[in-house]
């Protein structure tokens, strides 16, 4: 299983799809947070903190997200290279940890050059450090359980379908449907008594609760249940393949 995630991170990064997305990653970042003058921008709040990041980054992982898992399996499977794969002393489980671990590393090797937004809000800020270094560092942990989740279910995806482009658009719209759409349907109140429980459901609910500084105990639950559900069901699938 090591060396499968070795492979899989050198495949990334020796590649330009890895420095591609990190790249698209620091960049929007960048110019939504700094340059463009709108609700993200961090200097027209006059509030030294990271909430204009928080809620911008997850918009951005949606997209980038799925590009990158759309080829774990899904490529494995058009090139016939996933039945090489079931031939080594490896099980599905080891492959498919493997190959979620090497997605997840990437997230967190993206997301790390962001903390230089951290250090420019906390000397920002007047008095120096009068930023909440407790909710921004939190929040910084809700968004790697969330980038987390977005590649569990990108990797589910991708196990589905030979084909790299549906494996992109179908893990694009349940990772949109899991942190918004189902906010979206809890708050139309059409479902009765129903509302909360899909509200509660949703990614965004979690995530916005971490967002506030406390990580409860709930919520970290909840995101790992998320990410457990989806890889078991790849796991089914893998398994049903090689059958």
């Amino acid at each position: 299983m090591g060396a499968l995630y070795l492979k899989e991170i050198r495949s990334f990064l020796s590649s330009i799809i890895g420095y591609v997305f990190i790249l698209i990653f620091i960049i929007t970042c960048w110019l939504f947070l700094w340059i463009i003058n709108d609700d993200y921008n961090l200097l027209n709040g006059g509030i030294s903190d990271l909430i204009p990041f928080y809620n911008l980054a997850p918009l951005i992982l949606i997209i980038l997200i799925p590009a990158i898992t759309m080829r774990s399996f899904a490529d494995e499977r058009k090139t016939g290279t996933i039945e090489l794969l079931y031939t080594r002393p490896i099980s599905d489980l080891s492959i498919l940890i493997a190959k979620y671990l090497a997605g997840v590393t990437l997230v967190v090797i993206s997301l790390i050059p962001t903390l230089t937004f951290y250090a420019s809000m906390h000397y920002l800020g007047d008095p120096v450090g009068v930023m909440d270094h407790g909710a921004a560092i939190t929040s910084f942990i809700g968004l790697i359980l969330l980038g987390s989740s977005f590649v569990a279910i990108g990797i589910f995806a991708s196990t589905i379908t030979s084909n790299q482009i549906v494996a992109f658009i179908f893990a694009l719209f349940l990772c949109w449907f899991a942190f918004s759409g189902l906010s979206l349907l809890g708050s139309y109140a059409t479902f009765a008594g129903f509302d909360g429980i899909i509200r509660y459901a949703s990614l965004d609910y979690h995530y916005e609760s971490i967002k506030k500084g406390v990580l409860i105990l709930s919520d970290i639950v909840y995101f790992f249940s998320i990410i457990i559900f989806f890889l078991f069901a790849s796991h089914n699938i893998l398994t049903a393949i090689r059958k």
